[in-house]
C-alpha cells in the first residue's frame, strides 16, 4: 500500500479505525481502504462509523482535493454484514419503520452534498450494500473482472438505495432487479454504473493518475463543478425516486418470502442462507 499513512491500524478483525485505513498516495488526494478483508469488507457499525467520519474530516481538510475508496484484499465490498447487529451509526434517524433504508440513503446523499469529488476503485465483489456505497461516490472505475450486483433482491427486499434505473436505464434497471444477477466491470461501463474499466492489476494506478488530474482543478472550483452535476440531476427527481423506492424497501422485510428467509439465517447461519439463495442461479459463492 503506497502513501503516507494518517490514521488507522494494521490488524485487519480489529475495530475502530483498524476497520478503515487512511493514507495520502499523493498530494492533495486522501485515501480510504476498507479494511476488513476477511469478511469480504462486509459493512458492519465499525467500519460505516470510521468511513464516514474520515470523509467528513477530509472534506473539511484544504489540503485534500479528492478522495478514494476501495477496499483491502480481493473485494470492494459484499454489501452489509448481516452476521452483525447494525445500527443507525451513519445518521441518527428514529426507529419507526423503514429507518434502515432512510438513514442509508440519508448518508449517502451526505457524500453527494461533500464538496470534495470521491472516487470509488472497484474490485472484486461489489455487492448489495456495496453497489450503493459506490453510486455514493462522484466517480466509479472498475476492475474488468469485478462482479457487481444485488443478489438481496431474491429473498430479502428491493434495494435501500435504488440505483438500477437511475444509472442503467429502465430496461437495464429492470433486469438487474428482477434477477439480482451480477455484471462484469466492462459491463459495468456499458451499463452507465461505472466511468472506466481498466485490468485489475492496472486499476491502482489509473485512479491515482484521474485523482491527480482532478486535482489540477482548483478546490473552489471542484466543489461548485460537483455540485451542478448533482443539482442536474435533482432536477430529474433522482432524490425524489430514491427516497420514495426507500420506502418500498422497508414493505420488502413485511412479505412472507423475506421472513422465511431472514427466520433462516437464524436456524441455519448466514453463509448457508446466502448459499441456498444463491444455488439455483449458479452463481456468486455457488458459480461453477
Amino acid at each position: 500500500m503506497s502513501g503516507e499513512t494518517v490514521s488507522g491500524g494494521t490488524e485487519s478483525g480489529a475495530t475502530g479505525a483498524d476497520t478503515v485505513l487512511i493514507d495520502n498516495p499523493a498530494p492533495k488526494v486522501r485515501r480510504f481502504t476498507l479494511n476488513r478483508p476477511e469478511k469480504r469488507n462486509a459493512l458492519n457499525d465499525d467500519l460505516r462509523g470510521s468511513l464516514f467520519a474520515g470523509l467528513r474530516e477530509g472534506d473539511a481538510d484544504p489540503d485534500v482535493s479528492v478522495m478514494i475508496i476501495r477496499g483491502a484484499g480481493t473485494n470492494f465490498s459484499a454489501g452489509y454484514d448481516l452476521g452483525s447487529a447494525n445500527s443507525d451509526v451513519e445518521r441518527a434517524i428514529a426507529k419507526t419503520d423503514g429507518w434502515w433504508s432512510r438513514h442509508v440513503v440519508n448518508n449517502h446523499f451526505e457524500m453527494w452534498d461533500m464538496a470534495t469529488p470521491i472516487i470509488g476503485q472497484v474490485h472484486g465483489y461489489c455487492l448489495a450494500g456495496g453497489t450503493e456505497l459506490a453510486t455514493a461516490c462522484d466517480l466509479v472505475y472498475v476492475a474488468e473482472d469485478a462482479q457487481i450486483g444485488y443478489p438481496p433482491v431474491r429473498l430479502m427486499s428491493p434495494p435501500d438505495m435504488q440505483w438500477q434505473t437511475w444509472m442503467m436505464g429502465l430496461r437495464q434497471g429492470m433486469e438487474a432487479l428482477l434477477t439480482g444477477d451480477s455484471m462484469t466491470g466492462e459491463e459495468a461501463v456499458r451499463n452507465g454504473f461505472a466511468n472506466r474499466a481498466y485490468p485489475v492489476d492496472d486499476l491502482e494506478t489509473e485512479v491515482l493518475a484521474i485523482a491527480e488530474r482532478i486535482a489540477k482543478v482548483p478546490l473552489d472550483l471542484l466543489a461548485l463543478n460537483k455540485r451542478a452535476a448533482h443539482r442536474a440531476m435533482e432536477s430529474m427527481g433522482i432524490r425524489e425516486g430514491i427516497r420514495a423506492t426507500a420506502e418500498i424497501q422497508a414493505m420488502g422485510f413485511h412479505q412472507r418470502s423475506s421472513r422465511e428467509y431472514m427466520k433462516s439465517f437464524r436456524e441455519k447461519g448466514v453463509t448457508q442462507a446466502l448459499s441456498d439463495r444463491d444455488a439455483k442461479f449458479g452463481d456468486y459463492r455457488e458459480s461453477n
